[in-house]
């Protein structure tokens, strides 16, 4: 593995010691590093079941030679310390419910086209899925790969939830747990490439997104999914 190089000592310091907290807490098991594009840019897009799932995901990427560029919501830019860390290293704010939040997408679009990584969690939040299965995606993923047309990598990740429950406050780090991390090949969205970007064609785009994510969970899990995906804009599941 390559990691990635940063354009100040400071930057690569501080990513090295994070990396390392990282490894501290969680053990490897990574597959798939080979459908990781080797040169332009690209999307990530990853099941979110933990607080921690970025950071974990980061690391896979920027041990593999990538620097990603989050969306993270825009109130974590105001806590102390974490927002310093967002802003240094390039993270992008999300303003959902405002008029802004059309901000993120427009620098997202700009990452892409400077041959930059974004990488997303397709749901936009943790899972709400009692079994921790993803949920009804949000279209932003669809939204910046279908104007863009760069790759879609799928990358699953479990055993986070382990360390950090969903919403929970206690770290759970001794004995150190393993977090497996698997990269699939690019999705393929070509089919939507020449429809109009309206409700349905993002629609589509992004279930073709969660249900490769849910399938390569499934493979993890040794598991089924549900066969109706959970969605938190209703009380029960879709």
């Amino acid at each position: 593995m390559a990691r990635a190089r940063f354009d100040t000592r400071g930057k690569q310091l501080m990513a090295d010691f994070v990396s390392c907290l990282v490894t501290l807490i969680s053990g490897k098991d990574w597959h798939g590093q080979e459908h990781l594009p080797k040169d332009g840019s690209f999307i990530a897009v990853s099941n979110h079941v933990s607080y921690v799932d970025p950071t974990t995901l980061a690391q896979y990427l920027y041990l593999n030679g990538y620097i990603p560029h989050f969306l993270a919501k825009a109130p974590l830019f105001d806590v102390p310390v974490v927002g310093t860390f967002l802003r240094a290293f390039g993270q992008i704010p999300v303003h959902r419910g405002t008029l802004r939040a059309k901000e993120a997408v427009d620098q997202g679009l700009e990452v892409l086209s400077g041959g930059g990584v974004i990488a997303m969690f397709p749901e936009g939040t943790l899972t709400r899925d009692p079994e921790l299965w993803p949920m009804v995606p949000r279209t932003g993923v669809a939204r910046m790969a279908l104007a863009t047309k760069v790759p879609v990598i799928p990358i699953v990740q479990w055993g986070v939830h382990r360390i950090l429950a969903p919403y929970g406050k206690m770290l759970w780090i001794i004995p150190r747990k393993k977090v497996t991390m698997v990269a699939g090949p690019a999705i393929d969205l070509s089919e939507f490439y020449d429809r109009p970007l309206d409700t349905d064609t993002l629609r589509a785009a992004s279930d073709r997104i969660m249900d490769t994510l849910t399938a390569m969970l499934e493979e993890i899990r040794g598991e089924k999914a549900p066969e109706v995906r959970y969605d938190m804009r209703r009380k029960d599941p879709a």
